[in-house]
């Protein structure tokens, strides 16, 4: 397979050839360091852009994506809050609302290019995302757009690699792949 995960497919008569997704449904695990580029916080308007004509470039193909971003390009959970006194579901909850704004951003850039996104969040944010409701998040998918799940589990203690375990069985994803730095 190449790097989108795709199995090449024998020419066709006439010329050209077909690719095939190798997967049907794939749940992507990006790191809020992988937002960063090469800054030293925040997010790379290019690193964004570029993963946003990738994530296009795949559900173009047919393959239906949902996304789990992280938040250490934000804030660093533990070592940041033992740093000012602040109790560890304390910075876990800061942690998620450091997802739910790379979310936001990741979905602004994605739609920008012509992506039919929705967040799902694990916390409630009515104002700015979609509950996190499974039906909810499959029939997203069945139609073709991308979901994007921000706060994690909505639970301390649980990483955002925990999360995109859990959501991508829970969705039944063929495949998680991971982007971190």
């Amino acid at each position: 397979t190449d790097r989108a995960g795709v199995i090449p497919r024998k020419p066709r008569p006439g010329g050209g050839s077909v690719r095939k997704p190798a997967y049907q449904r794939i749940l992507l695990k990006l790191s809020g360091e992988a937002l960063m580029g090469r800054k030293a916080f925040g997010i790379d308007e290019e690193i964004l852009a570029g993963l946003s004509k990738e994530i296009r470039e795949v559900t173009e193909m047919g393959v239906q994506v949902a996304l789990v971003v992280g938040g250490g390009n934000i804030f660093r959970g533990i070592g940041s809050g033992r740093n000012l006194g602040i109790d560890r579901a304390s910075a876990d909850y800061m942690g998620m609302l450091a997802t739910v704004i790379n979310s936001i951003a990741l979905q602004e850039v994605l739609e920008q290019n012509g992506v039919d996104t929705r967040v799902l969040s694990a916390i409630e944010l009515r104002a700015i995302a979609e509950p996190y409701i499974r039906r909810r998040a499959m029939r997203h998918l069945e139609k073709g757009r991308v979901v994007i799940f921000a706060a994690g589990t909505g639970n301390p203690y649980f990483t955002t690699d925990t999360a995109a375990a859990l959501r991508a069985m829970e969705i039944n994803a063929d495949a998680i792949l991971k982007a971190t730095k």
